[in-house]
């Protein structure tokens, strides 16, 4: 069993994943925020190191994909390698933080490692609006996240909005800033709710 989590920055993609992780006894499969080289400067100066950064993420995202396929264990995945595609790297190239070049060098890059990934079983999409976004950000206090400007994370969730409205495959969404599932046992269990209604229904494929 292969579950992800997909939805803007903030939205609480990791704390949902460790309590899915806990509940469900699945391994977790993390995003590579910490060791990441490239996050603070990408911040201070998205245009020099946009190409950067995502190259890294998609790296490590099909490094994880590759794992998924070797485990025989139930994994849950901390964001996919199709957002690093179809979301934020041609936001990047819209915004003009990504030169076309480097854009069409990293497509071609995704496109040779796309025919070896499959969808996850499930996928979860936490929605959110864009103020909640910027107080869950602020109220963490990552150094590196101070500067993320608003128009950035407004576009994002148009694309998120976009990638999900024509995703074929199986998925969940969530309005994530109506709920309070870090700390809120009856929320979190409407969650769990909406994914044992779903683990049902492939089970019975």
């Amino acid at each position: 069993m292969h579950v992800a989590i997909s939805g803007n920055i903030g939205v609480g993609k990791t704390t949902l994943c460790k309590m899915l992780a806990k509940h469900y006894k699945w391994n977790p499969l993390f995003e590579a925020v910490d060791n990441n080289p490239y996050l603070d400067d990408f911040y201070e100066d998205m245009q020099r190191w946009s190409f950067n950064l995502q190259v890294f993420f998609l790296n490590s995202r099909f490094r994880q994909v590759q794992e998924i396929k070797k485990s025989k264990k139930n994994i849950i995945q901390d964001r996919t390698i199709y957002e690093d595609a179809y979301i934020f790297a041609p936001n990047l190239q819209a915004m003009g933080l990504m030169t076309l070049r480097d854009y069409e060098n990293y497509l071609e890059l995704f496109r040779l490692m796309e025919s070896f990934v499959s969808p996850p079983d499930i996928l979860i999409y936490l929605r959110s609006d864009i103020p909640a976004l910027v107080e869950k950000i602020q109220s963490r206090g990552r150094e590196y996240e101070e500067g993320i400007r608003i128009d950035y994370l407004k576009r994002l969730n148009e694309r998120y909005e976009a990638f999900f409205a024509n995703y074929e495959h199986n998925h969940i969404v969530i309005q994530a800033n109506e709920i309070d599932f870090a700390n809120s046992k009856k929320d979190f269990e409407l969650i769990l709710n909406k994914i044992d209604r779903n683990l049902k229904k492939i089970s019975k494929k």
